[in-house]
């Protein structure tokens, strides 16, 4: 697989997107993939706001998640059937505001697609946004998904056989965010001024529609739930 960043000029608020984009790559070939952030994305659609106070942010934060809860540290919250902190509100490379997260990454990401595919004439094509997160009890961030089109986001390895033998019954694998975290690296988290990058012989299977739950895990049934509630009961880990 390979992975090329690209260096553009700085994406002003309220720019084109499609135009950007395609001032900056050539041609795709057939079965890449374009990766954006999201924060151009959110830039193009103007999802900012001015940096106030204190309480004015957590407003905010309430306001862009589906549930928030206070921390030690920030507001944990859950957006978009994700859990992230502060619903994924950005300061750095701001410019004094705060940049929120798109609107809809999955029907921005279908757009760009069309886009794309109309003005090159590629007919296997996916583009993926992007964003960073942390993980539990791991230090620095990776590259998450947070919205695509053209692949499958999992590959789903249930009822096929290892290598000796043995039907796997549960396994999957995370396709899009480990694309987002592969292009997250390239492109950098601070002044590389690099928004975009294009993935070239990856690994995936390239479709048309596009299902943007797959992804998701309902609480009750994520397997890391009840370990977290459970684990402040140990001194060592408090």
């Amino acid at each position: 697989m390979i992975v090329k960043p690209i260096k553009t000029t700085l994406f002003r608020e309220r720019e084109d997107i499609t135009t950007f984009l395609l001032r900056f790559i050539r041609k795709p070939k057939e079965k890449s993939i374009v990766v954006v952030t999201s924060k151009i994305i959110a830039l193009s659609e103007g999802r900012t706001v001015k940096i106030g106070s204190a309480k004015e942010k957590e407003k905010l934060i309430k306001k862009e998640s589906d549930v928030s809860i206070s921390t030690k540290y920030v507001q944990m919250t859950l957006r978009d059937g994700m859990a992230m902190p502060s619903a994924g509100i950005d300061e750095s490379n701001a410019d004094g505001k705060y940049i929120l997260l798109p609107k809809d990454s999955f029907k921005t990401a279908k757009l760009i697609k069309e886009k794309l595919q109309r003005k090159y004439h590629v007919k296997n094509l996916g583009v993926l946004i992007t964003d960073s997160r942390t993980l539990p009890l791991r230090s620095g961030v990776i590259g998450v998904a947070l919205g695509y089109a053209g692949f499958s986001g999992v590959k789903d390895y249930i009822g096929k056989r290892d290598l000796f033998g043995r039907k796997f019954k549960f396994s999957s694998v995370n396709i899009a965010d480990s694309l987002a975290t592969a292009a997250v690296l390239t492109m950098g988290e601070g002044n590389e001024q690099q928004p975009i990058a294009v993935i070239e012989e990856a690994p995936v299977e390239f479709r048309e529609k596009v299902y943007s739950e797959e992804l998701k895990i309902a609480v009750k049934n994520d397997i890391y739930v009840n370990f977290f509630s459970k684990l402040s009961k140990y001194k060592k880990y408090k």
